[in-house]
């Protein structure tokens, strides 16, 4: 069975497989850089002695609401972008373990008045942190028609990406702006398969929220800083929900960056500084999925730090 927060705020997805790839030593030092709802922080601290301690990032003011009251936890409220800052300004030099759940909590999605989700009308928000200057009704109201294009093409994997794009700005034109949730699926619902509605406009919002919030170029920035802060046998384990994350994750684990090429020695022998667990990633059950849907999309890979120390001989070949 799966864990559920005692606020329900979020049901941790594959609970367990990622407390077991994590491989928590008692009294180890771990960074779960997604808080939301607490349920995978107070998975770790309960596996954790005094001693031990976790690092709990999270850019939304509502999840300090969710951080576990221990004195062996520490909230930062920041972009996990930013890890590797933080983690110098606490004067740690090396951690066991990071936790990364790059999910949008249920609590996004059910709270109309954030604006993540299609389902309910809400303003055109989508800001994980409500403190940052661009929100999806800037960009839905003054982009222009080429940048929206390239956000719903490049961000939503959206074939009829241009004429989406055409539509809003027209719709904007026509109606004095369009601000909210509603407004926006009415100016692009005819460029939608009938027979995959539902999932084209999900992407539609993945879109904006990705561009809304840098999500990309912030996980890029926390896998490379997480590379730098990993201890030597440090795990990183990283669950995922779409290609554009998961392809990102899976090069970064590969070869260190985002393109997936690998640098050889002279000798031609692979010199990233990570090595995957497993070839392909893990899935929730169908039981999980039953239980907690949003978990359908999920892929958790997980990858432990290299040990520079040892002959590049014993390097998993990716």
């Amino acid at each position: 069975m799966m864990m559920k927060t005692d606020s329900c705020y979020h049901i941790p997805v594959l609970f367990l497989p990622c407390m077991e790839a994590l491989n928590i030593h008692p009294q180890g030092t771990y960074v779960d850089v997604t808080l939301g709802g607490g349920g995978h922080s107070r998975g770790i601290l309960e596996r954790l002695e005094e001693g031990g301690h976790l690092f709990g990032f999270d850019q939304d003011a509502d999840a300090f609401e969710n951080a576990p009251q221990d004195s062996r936890f520490t909230f930062i409220r920041s972009n996990f972008r930013y890890l590797g800052n933080w983690m110098h300004y606490y004067g740690i030099d090396g951690v066991d373990g990071i936790l990364a759940d790059l999910g949008v909590s249920s609590h996004h999605f059910d709270t109309a008045e954030r604006g993540f989700s299609f389902r309910e009308d809400g303003p055109l928000d989508m800001r994980m942190n409500q403190d940052a200057r661009i929100s999806a009704d800037d960009i839905v109201n003054q982009y222009s028609e080429t940048q929206l294009t390239d956000i719903l093409k490049w961000y939503g994997e959206l074939r009829h990406a241009r004429q989406m794009a055409k539509a809003i700005v027209q719709a904007r034109e026509d109606q004095g702006g369009l601000h909210t949730t509603l407004s926006l699926q009415n100016a692009i619902g005819k460029h939608l398969n009938p027979a995959r509605e539902k999932k084209e406009m999900a992407k539609v919002f993945q879109a904006l929220r990705i561009a809304v919030n840098g999500e990309l170029e912030a996980l890029t920035e926390m896998l490379h800083a997480a590379i730098k802060i990993l201890k030597p046998g440090g795990r990183l384990v990283v669950l995922s929900y779409h290609s554009l994350e998961d392809r990102i994750i899976k090069n970064i684990i590969r070869a260190g960056n985002v393109e997936g090429q690998v640098e050889k020695d002279f000798y031609g022998r692979p010199m990233a500084p990570l090595k995957a667990l497993k070839q392909y990633p893990a899935e929730a059950s169908e039981e999980e999925i039953n239980e907690n849907p949003r978990s359908r999309s999920a892929r958790l890979r997980v990858a432990e730090k290299i040990d520079e120390s040892t002959s590049f001989s014993n390097r998993q070949n990716q």
